[in-house]
C-alpha cells in the first residue's frame, strides 16, 4: 500500500485505540478491514489518493470478499467496520463525502447456537470439580473458569479481564467490564462461590508471581490467563462428558442464557446479565428455547 494511503490507516488505528478505547481484538479486525479496502483502491490505481475512494471501489472490494468464500456473517462484519472507517474519513475532513454511507450488504444468517441440556451442564460442572479434588492449583483454576462462565454467562474476554477486587464474595456478585467499557454487576451461585473460595485460598497463592498483578485467574507462569488458555480448558472439560456437544466458552454463555429463560427469567433481566446493548440480541435465546421445546414435543407427543 502506498504511504499516502497507509497513513490514514495508522491514524484510524490511533483513533480506535485512544479515542474509542476499542479492544485489541476489535482494533486488529477494523484496521485489517480498512487496509484491505485501500489495497483494493491502490490495486486499481497505484497513484490513487484517499479522495479517490468511492462507492464503486467499495462494491468491488465487497464482491471480492464474497468471491473469496468469506462467510456471510464475516462479510457483514467487515462491511460494518469499513463503513466506520469511511465515516471517520468524512468526519475528519479527509474526504468530501462518505462513500460507505450507501454501501449495503445482506444481513448475516442468525443460526441457532449449540446449547447444553441442563443435565449436561451439571455433568460438566461435576467433571470440573473432580479435577480439583486434589487441590492442584491448575485444577482449582480450571474449575473456577467453567463454573464462572456458566454461572454468570459472561464473555471469555470479560472473564480474563477480571481482577480479584471485582469479586464480592459477601453478595456473591462479580463486577464485569464489558463491550464499550460498560460496567455491569452479575450474580453467581453457591457452587461458583465455593469454587472461587477454593481457588483464592488454595490455588492462586501457588501460582502468583511478580507479573500477576491483581488478575483473578492466572496461567501456569503466573501471568494473567489469556482467552486461548480458557478455551482449551473449557473444551477439555466438556470432552469429559461423552454425550455433550463440543462447546467452548461462548457455548457456556449460550447455555446459561437459555437455562435462565427456560427457568422463567425475564428477557430484560437476561439482557442485563449478558450485557447486551440490544434486546433483539437477547431474543435469539427465546428462539433456541422454542426450538428445543418443539424437538421434545415431536419426540414425545403421540400426534406430533
Amino acid at each position: 500500500m502506498p504511504p499516502a494511503l497507509a497513513v490514514h490507516v495508522d491514524d484510524f488505528a490511533d483513533h480506535l485505540r485512544l479515542e474509542r478505547n476499542r479492544s485489541v481484538h476489535t482494533l486488529r479486525a477494523y484496521v485489517a478491514d480498512a487496509r484491505s479496502v485501500l489495497v483494493e483502491l491502490a490495486a486499481a490505481d497505484p497513484d490513487a489518493r484517499i479522495t479517490d475512494l468511492d462507492l464503486t471501489t467499495l462494491r468491488a472490494w465487497l464482491a471480492r470478499q464474497v468471491e473469496s468464500g468469506a462467510a456471510r456473517s464475516t462479510v457483514a462484519r467487515r462491511t460494518s467496520s469499513v463503513r466506520m472507517f469511511t465515516a471517520w474519513l468524512f468526519t475528519t475532513g479527509r474526504v468530501d463525502a462518505d462513500p460507505g454511507a450507501r454501501l449495503a450488504t445482506a444481513r448475516p444468517h442468525r443460526s441457532l447456537p449449540a446449547v447444553l441440556r441442563a443435565d449436561q451442564a451439571v455433568a460438566i460442572m461435576d467433571a470440573a470439580e473432580s479435577g480439583a479434588r486434589e487441590l492442584d492449583p491448575v485444577g482449582l483454576r480450571d474449575r473456577v473458569i467453567v463454573e464462572l462462565l456458566y454461572a454468570t454467562g459472561i464473555r471469555v474476554g470479560e472473564l480474563c479481564g477480571l481482577d480479584v477486587d471485582d469479586i464480592d464474595g459477601d453478595r456473591r456478585v462479580v463486577r464485569v467490564l464489558g463491550k464499550g467499557n460498560r460496567e455491569r454487576t452479575v450474580p453467581y451461585g453457591v457452587p461458583a462461590a465455593h469454587a472461587l473460595d477454593m481457588w483464592l485460598t488454595h490455588g492462586r497463592p501457588h501460582l502468583v508471581a511478580d507479573t500477576s498483578g491483581p488478575a483473578l485467574l492466572l496461567g501456569k507462569r503466573g501471568g494473567r490467563i489469556d482467552q486461548r488458555q480458557v478455551r482449551t480448558v473449557v473444551h477439555a472439560t466438556v470432552a469429559a462428558v461423552p454425550d455433550a456437544p463440543d462447546v467452548g466458552p461462548h457455548g457456556l454463555r449460550h447455555s446459561a442464557a437459555t437455562h435462565l429463560l427456560e427457568g422463567g427469567a425475564d428477557l430484560r433481566v437476561v439482557q442485563e446479565v449478558l450485557g447486551h446493548s440490544s434486546l433483539a440480541t437477547t431474543q435469539l435465546y427465546t428462539h433456541v428455547s422454542v426450538a428445543r421445546l418443539r424437538a421434545v414435543h415431536e419426540q414425545a407427543h403421540p400426534r406430533a
